[in-house]
């Protein structure tokens, strides 16, 4: 089955289109309350409105905890992932899947030109693909049962 859409569509279909952001300067910690009080697992790290790199659990887990530093001591900037990998709204969701996989990463922060417009996560790809795949079923099935137009 191919996968139809663009990463703007995926923007539109989420219930809130703000991004939660941190700096380089952020303590961990407090990154990681952030992402508590959002329920989420990632942050997007910006300067001066430029995307600079991620801030993820998985940062967390490897570069902090493993490495014996604390969160108290430890900035964001210190350990982000970079350069960030960021996504276009045009470009396609097979595109996003392919960067995703590629990259080994779970979000992806959406750009327009220079400006940061969204977060995508592999969570929203995967809700795109399901609601995508029902859609095609519910087609097949009418168009089956003779209730297709056409």
């Amino acid at each position: 089955m191919e996968i139809s859409g663009t990463i703007r569509q995926i923007l539109a279909a989420k219930n809130s289109n703000s991004v939660i952001a941190t700096h380089p300067g952020a303590l961990v910690f407090d990154a990681l309350t952030l992402m508590g009080a959002h329920n989420i697992g990632a942050l997007v790290v910006t300067e001066n409105d430029a995307v600079v790199g991620m801030f993820s659990e998985r940062d967390y887990s490897r570069k902090v905890i493993l490495q014996g530093r604390t969160s108290r001591d430890t900035r964001v900037g210190e350990i982000l992932s970079q350069p960030a990998i960021t996504i276009a709204p045009d470009e396609t969701i097979e595109a996003c899947m392919e960067r995703m996989t590629v990259h080994r990463i779970r979000h992806l922060p959406v750009v327009d030109g220079e400006k940061l417009v969204g977060v995508v996560s592999i969570g929203d790809v995967v809700n795109w693909i399901m609601h995508a795949q029902r859609h095609a079923i519910q087609q097949l099935s009418g168009y089956i049962s003779g209730g297709y137009p056409g």
